[in-house]
């Protein structure tokens, strides 16, 4: 009898799984909680890389299927004075830098992006948070974009770093860091604005309290969204920066101009707002060493499904 993949990981990782999917935000917060979380990570990645190969595809659905309206969550209209400019202008100065370890650094703007080979799939983004959507997605493979600009041997992951500043340190430390993800939530929802029912965008150049790139003068540093995954996901061909959803370009709340799409992992790695492709050979020295915004604050990096 075979096992359909996604039982055979539920059962392999389905502590792990109840931890995120049912009250993760207070359980990430406590020691036996990361010790679990790091523990579901472990077995859902070994389990998940004996199963598949690096062209294993998430399913894909039929037109028919699309949601009607694909859910925005976590920042859908940031505040930063850079992309607000961009935004302003319809992303026409925009440019996907390419560097790290890489021999021949890259910066693309998305006339460039849609230019290179492109790929579209139906896909289903399944949330930490409980919920899940269906849409059609077009973007470039970043195997394309990588291999334009050429690794260098030692280059393990891609770290995406992204437009949307989710909190601010000083010289002195942050002035929050919280210790577990809903904090950051709550502690900033007066400059990070959650998705609304009914919202699809709001506008392209809003903002909530100000600037939030003005930091340098107050001495402070803008903490922004990033995200990572390692070759295998690089060069999956489901693994695309997507430029466009169910046919037309995406809003700014799901992520315009492009966002991650990793289909066979969690929705927080599907980072938005991204500006730059990093490549490296460690995860250390980025962020707090975990791999990712939230991941530094509990979450798994590995978020397989």
């Amino acid at each position: 009898m075979i096992l359909h993949r996604r039982r055979l990981l539920t059962a392999t990782a389905g502590l792990a799984g109840t931890a995120l999917l049912g009250g993760c935000d207070r359980f990430a917060g406590t020691d036996a909680g990361r010790r679990t979380l790091r523990t579901g990570e472990d077995a859902n990645l070994y389990v998940q890389r004996l199963l598949m190969s690096d062209t294993t595809l998430a399913r894909e659905f039929p037109e028919s299927m699309i949601s009607p309206w694909f859910k925005p969550n976590g920042s859908i209209d940031p505040p930063d004075t850079a992309y607000k400019a961009l935004a302003a202008n319809n992303f026409a100065d925009f440019k996907l830098k390419v560097d790290g370890l890489v021999n021949t650094p890259l910066s693309l703007s998305l006339a460039d992006l849609r230019g290179l080979p492109s790929r579209t799939q139906i896909t289903r983004h399944d949330c930490v948070e409980g919920w899940s959507c269906i849409g059609k997605w077009s973007g470039v493979p970043l195997a394309e974009v990588v291999k334009r600009a050429g690794l260098k041997p030692q280059a393990r992951y891609a770290v995406l770093h992204c437009a949307d500043t989710l909190e601010y340190a000083s010289a002195d430390g942050a002035w929050l860091r919280p210790t577990n993800p809903s904090a950051v939530r709550e502690a900033h929802a007066t400059h990070v604005r959650l998705a609304a029912a009914g919202d699809w965008g709001g506008s392209p150049t809003g903002t909530q309290n100000g600037d939030a790139n003005d930091d340098a003068s107050e001495g402070r540093r803008a903490i922004r969204y990033y995200e990572s995954i390692d070759l295998f996901d690089v060069f999956n061909p489901q693994t695309i920066l997507a430029y466009d959803l169910n046919g037309k370009s995406l809003p700014v709340s799901n992520g315009a101009p492009l966002r991650l799409r990793v289909e066979r992992q969690l929705g927080y790695k599907n980072a938005k707002y991204v500006t730059r492709v990093e490549m490296v050979s460690t995860l250390g020295g980025i962020g707090e060493g975990k791999g990712g915004y939230w991941e530094d604050r509990g979450y798994e990096w590995y978020a397989g499904i």
